[in-house]
């Protein structure tokens, strides 16, 4: 196990998306946010079921940034509510985690 997360939020818009991936990456609080568009999410929300088209973000960071991660995106973000979900890796590419390990971090 490593101290790597992968953490997922979703957005509504390639404009939002690419302003919170943005603003991740400048505040070092993730290496890489990959931006997937294409999803249909259907939830229950206010006790009615929703359906919406979102783009999905993959946050590369790591465990010991996550609480200031997700106060960041919780900041920056237009929903209400937004998803912020961690999951650990597990295992990885030497050079890629360790490259992670260099742009996270201290500014």
């Amino acid at each position: 196990m490593t101290d790597k997360i992968v953490v997922l939020t979703t957005c509504d818009s390639e404009q939002e998306a690419e302003q919170v991936a943005r603003r991740l990456i400048e505040k070092r609080l993730a290496a890489c946010v990959n931006i997937v568009p294409g999803a249909r999410s259907i939830y229950r929300w206010k006790e009615a079921i929703e359906e919406a088209g979102e783009l999905v973000l993959l946050i590369k960071s790591r465990r010991d940034l996550f609480a200031a991660l997700r106060a960041e995106l919780s900041s920056v973000h237009s929903y209400e509510l937004p998803e912020v979900i961690a999951m650990p890796i597990v295992d990885g590419s030497e050079e890629y985690l360790t490259w992670l390990d260099r742009e996270v971090g201290a500014i």
